[in-house]
């Protein structure tokens, strides 16, 4: 819980009563790698803060091709969270890429914190932006860079899941084949 405590008060200030709250409503989950923690054509149900393991955000495309999006690792929160908001049906997988450990809170649980605690929608917009953030700034230069720069990009933003990622998923979050990748891969060593 320690890792929870941290994330959040990073955005804001809460006392002990208040943490203790939070705590309250999150339940210890284990997930299976290939699990899914969300799936496209549900209402997400719950948000989770990762405390071990990686998932990723993927899709299938009108080919049928199946699409790596995002990746979160440890100390983050995931949800979909427009579609978790809205409570209407999700575009996209949650899938767990590795075995994962997560604090995972209903959206029942999940409203609660931000009806009973003042100044609970002014932390939750903070971390919501701090991850629209990440996932631009890591995005954006995918857009327009060759495949080798995408590639070296790839390894700078998520240093810390590199090793842990089957390559396949990269080479498809790259949009590139994993022949490609590995001939990058191989150019760089």
């Amino acid at each position: 819980m320690k890792e929870l405590i941290d994330y959040i008060l990073q955005f804001g200030v809460l006392n002990e009563q208040q943490l203790a709250f939070v705590t309250s409503k999150a339940k210890m989950v284990e997930l299976p790698k290939d699990a899914y923690f969300s799936e496209a054509g549900k209402v997400p149900k719950q948000v989770a803060f990762v405390l071990q393991g990686v998932l990723r955000f993927c899709y299938y495309n009108n080919k049928g091709q199946e699409i790596t999006h995002y990746f979160i690792g440890e100390n983050q929160f995931i949800t979909d969270y427009p579609k978790f908001e809205a409570q209407i049906l999700a575009s996209e997988y949650i899938q767990a890429v590795t075995d994962c450990k997560m604090l995972v809170f209903s959206k029942k649980d999940w409203d609660e914190i931000a009806n009973t605690i003042v100044g609970w929608d002014n932390i939750e917009i903070k971390m919501v932006k701090k991850c629209l953030n990440e996932s631009i700034q890591r995005r954006s230069p995918l857009v327009a860079e060759d495949a080798t720069t995408r590639y070296l990009s790839f390894l700078e933003n998520f240093s810390k899941l590199v090793g842990r990622l089957p390559l396949s998923y990269v080479a498809s979050y790259l949009g590139i084949t994993q022949q490609s990748l590995s001939r990058i891969r191989k150019n760089i060593r």
